[in-house]
């Protein structure tokens, strides 16, 4: 048996929903942040899934582009987390609301 495209848009579906999740209730820096890169995965799934659905690896292409910038883009945001752990000695959301230092 073959997953179709539908499975592979609900497991998309599925784990995009659980970052919003994590976004949304949980009240950690670094919780959020891995929210947040578990939602750019789900729409990297859905992309390939369509990619793959319709026979052009375009889309599979473009993942790999997406994949290599999200990689700069988690060293630069571990590096500001752990610069803000270092000022404030704190990573939760309810203790960072000011932009004062």
């Amino acid at each position: 048996m073959h997953a179709g495209l539908e499975h592979y848009l609900a497991v998309s579906a599925l784990l995009f929903a659980l970052g919003l999740f994590g976004v949304l209730v949980r009240r950690n820096v670094l919780v959020i942040y891995m929210s947040l890169e578990l939602m750019l995965n789900a729409a990297n799934l859905a992309l390939v899934s369509f990619s793959s659905y319709r026979n052009n690896p375009d889309g599979q292409v473009l993942v790999f582009f997406i994949i290599s910038v999200a990689a700069a883009e988690v060293a630069v945001g571990l590096a500001l987390i752990v610069a803000l752990y270092r000022k404030r000695k704190t990573t939760h959301v309810e203790d960072l609301t000011t932009m004062k230092l």
